[in-house]
């Protein structure tokens, strides 16, 4: 269905009213479950441990990605140690400073017995959003695409950086945003500057739309030099249907 109006992006008075105040990703790769336990580990996250990041003023979205088998075939690019990858939560912050009250607040809850063992680990990373582009067709703005409704994003991990413009021209994807790593306290994170990472976010299936996604991705990596680590489709929670889409 075509929406109707002019796009966001091009409409000054909008764009004027606000950006969403989001500048700095938290994002938190792991593999599946050691015992299985994909669904019960969501269930927890998702009912008791995302909702709580929310009353931090610097927190203004979250978003939790699964990989499934179908997924893991789509893949365009997988190198160790990020083939692992089965599982990416991000949480978009206000500003680095943020960080802190994240980290009090973890400290919180495992005091109050309200955390399960995490997922083992792949690579924790503090990123700086660099570039944003939506398509026109969507007609939301660049600015607010981590609360618009998707139905599964494209997650490319990269060394190097190039624009965004030829992946949202790709049908179905509804718009990209791309982050650079920072250098913060091993702590925080363990990625390292010169990464990216970037999310298109997207209206139609992730695993038809990586088949869509292949040839560009590649003519991008042939051309920029960019290093792929990982580029994958990826699934969003879906709300008690913990089972829906597991590794």
């Amino acid at each position: 269905m075509q929406l109707p109006g002019t796009p966001s992006d091009e409409l000054a008075d909008v764009l004027a009213t606000g950006d969403g105040d989001v500048t700095t990703l938290f994002v938190s790769m792991a593999t599946r479950h050691p015992e299985g336990a994909d669904a019960e580990y969501l269930r927890w996250h998702t009912l008791d441990h995302r909702p709580e990041q929310h009353r931090l003023s610097a927190v203004r979205a979250s978003l939790r990605l699964v990989s499934t088998p179908s997924c893991r075939a789509a893949r365009a690019a997988s190198e160790a140690p990020y083939d692992a990858i089965d599982h990416v939560m991000t949480y978009f912050f206000t500003h680095l400073d943020g960080m802190q009250g994240f980290l009090d607040l973890a400290k919180g809850l495992i005091d109050a017995k309200r955390k399960l063992p995490l997922l083992p680990p792949v690579e924790r990373g503090v990123y700086r959003v660099r570039r944003k582009a939506a398509a026109p067709r969507i007609k939301v703005g660049a600015d607010i695409l981590p609360w618009w409704p998707v139905r599964g994003v494209y997650l490319l991990l990269e060394r190097g950086e190039t624009t965004a413009e030829d992946l949202v021209a790709v049908d179905g994807v509804g718009g990209v945003w791309s982050a650079a790593a920072l250098d913060v306290e091993e702590r925080l994170a363990s990625a390292k500057s010169g990464q990216t990472v970037s999310y298109c976010f997207l209206d139609d299936d992730p695993v038809a739309t990586a088949e869509r996604l292949r040839p560009t991705l590649e003519k991008r990596w042939r051309q920029t030099g960019t290093e792929p680590l990982l580029a994958a489709p990826f699934h969003p929670v879906v709300p008690y249907e913990w089972d829906r889409y597991v590794p």
